[in-house]
């Protein structure tokens, strides 16, 4: 039999995790298995680029919704359990779960309306990558690939934040590295001294050459709100002390509007990276991600056809 649709995976995967144990994904594929009748064949149907079963395709996305909607939380990697929202949530369906029945939650709805920007603008959103009615083709597959890539960036976050101090400042300089600073991983590190004196971490160059240089602070964030024009002049006044005229401020958080507000009218030039840039600058660049998928949208080419 062909691998049941989407939404199908939903019901089953909750009520699997309903007895508050820790559940592995190799035991849902399991359960799924026997739930559905699915033979080995059936399973290893892939999707249209082949790099994936859809069987396992669907199981991920699926537990990805649930800890959207904090139904489930993940334990440890491919590792999860229900939480006491999931079981009283699983206490409203019998056989069936949908997209629609998740939104009814708030943290799900503004997950698929996106984040930022979008949130603030979701009354003025029609539609989104879960309902794509109204929409022509390429524009919910550019829906889809900007959900896509909302969830990578919040992961990476993710990952970002339980590592260490030391591996966030690493990070930091492999980013400026792919961006084009410093040359190459081998000669920016022997030009990157790490000061840690003066609210400055690590400087690096402009160019190859060493024209400029760039000063760092990298703060992996942890404190609740955002951070506000002292922790800036903080690292302003650092500048000041070197002579520096470029600065980077890269955080796991994110800056409030004052800060914004305060770069704008001081010299030296300081630019702000908040916990989004940064992630998507990430994706952009190839740091900490890998290509899983790769379309090409083609048209006619109408001068092949003129005479």
């Amino acid at each position: 039999m062909p691998i049941p649709n989407f939404q199908s995976f939903f019901y089953p995967i909750l009520k699997l995790s309903s007895d508050k144990k820790e559940h592995s994904l190799k035991e849902v594929r399991e359960h799924l298995t026997n739930h559905f009748s699915l033979t080995e064949e059936d399973k290893s149907e892939r999707v249209p680029s082949g790099t994936q079963t859809k069987f396992d395709n669907r199981i991920y996305w699926t537990k990805s919704y649930f800890v959207k909607a904090k139904l489930v939380i993940s334990t440890k990697r491919g590792h999860f359990e229900i939480t006491k929202r999931g079981i009283a949530f699983l206490e409203k369906y019998q056989d069936r779960i949908t997209i629609k029945d998740l939104k009814q939650i708030e943290e799900f709805k503004e997950f698929s309306l996106g984040t930022g920007t979008e949130k603030k603008n979701r009354n003025d959103v029609k539609t989104n990558v879960l309902t794509v009615e109204d929409k022509t083709p390429l524009e919910t597959l550019e829906d889809s690939f900007q959900f896509i890539q909302k969830e990578l960036a919040e992961e990476l976050l993710e990952k970002i934040k339980i590592n260490t101090w030391q591996f966030f400042e690493d990070l930091v300089i492999d980013l400026m590295v792919k961006m084009g600073y410093g040359g190459s991983r081998k000669t920016a590190g022997s030009h990157i001294r790490r000061t840690n004196d003066e609210g400055i971490d690590g400087i690096i160059n402009e160019d190859k050459l060493g024209l400029d240089v760039i000063y760092l602070q990298a703060k992996r964030w942890t404190k609740n709100g955002g951070i506000g024009r002292p922790e800036i002049q903080k690292f302003v006044g650092a500048l000041h002390g070197k002579r520096a005229k470029k600065g980077v401020f890269i955080t796991t958080g994110h800056f409030v509007k004052n800060s914004y507000e305060y770069v704008k009218t001081i010299d030296p030039k300081v630019v702000l990276i908040d916990g989004e840039t940064l992630a998507n600058l990430m994706i952009e660049h190839s740091l900490g991600t890998s290509t899983v998928e790769s379309y090409e949208i083609k048209k006619i080419d109408l001068d092949y056809f003129e005479e």
